[in-house]
């Protein structure tokens, strides 16, 4: 699963790099704009945005400014903030989930269409949902392994 998301998360960059490069050439050097290439460019961007945080949330590399574990001596008190967190973060993240189910609903009942490739909007509104659903899965994983740390060292003599 590792590899699968570098090499996505990878191809995506390019795409999105190789597009933004073709925008700059055909417009300022050969001051001809290509039709739609920004339309199109706006899916793999998205998809990349909500990759991206996906891996973030993966690698637990979100960034957190967690001043409370400057006192907390023990690994266990590291922990138990570590659950707090992930349990804010579950409970925000479902709300903002349940939203996202709503909003791919509605795009797919409406069936909205970009302006000028008339390509529909949905490949890029259902990124949401994907994302949101991942990083959900990620942060109950992160709350099980804090939980595991808790509870391992209640055991420890």
């Amino acid at each position: 699963m590792d590899r699968f998301a570098k090499y996505l998360l990878t191809g995506l960059i390019c795409i999105v790099a190789g597009g933004q490069f073709v925008q700059v050439v055909t417009r300022y050097v050969l001051e001809i704009p290509v039709m739609g290439l920004e339309e199109t460019m706006v899916y793999p961007t998205i998809w990349l945005y909500l990759l991206g945080a996906v891996n973030a949330s993966r690698e637990d590399t979100h960034i957190r400014a967690n001043v409370l574990e400057i006192f907390l001596k023990t690994e266990r008190q590291h922990a138990v903030l570590a659950v707090i967190g992930e349990v804010v973060s579950l409970v925000v993240g479902l709300w903002l989930l349940s939203w996202a189910w709503d909003f791919t609903r509605y795009s797919l009942r409406v069936g909205k269409e970009s302006p000028t490739l008339y390509i529909p909007t949905f490949y890029a509104d259902v990124a949401l949902f994907a994302g949101m659903v991942l990083m959900m899965l990620y942060t109950l994983l992160h709350l099980v392994k804090h939980i595991r740390i808790i509870l391992t060292a209640e055991k420890a003599p």
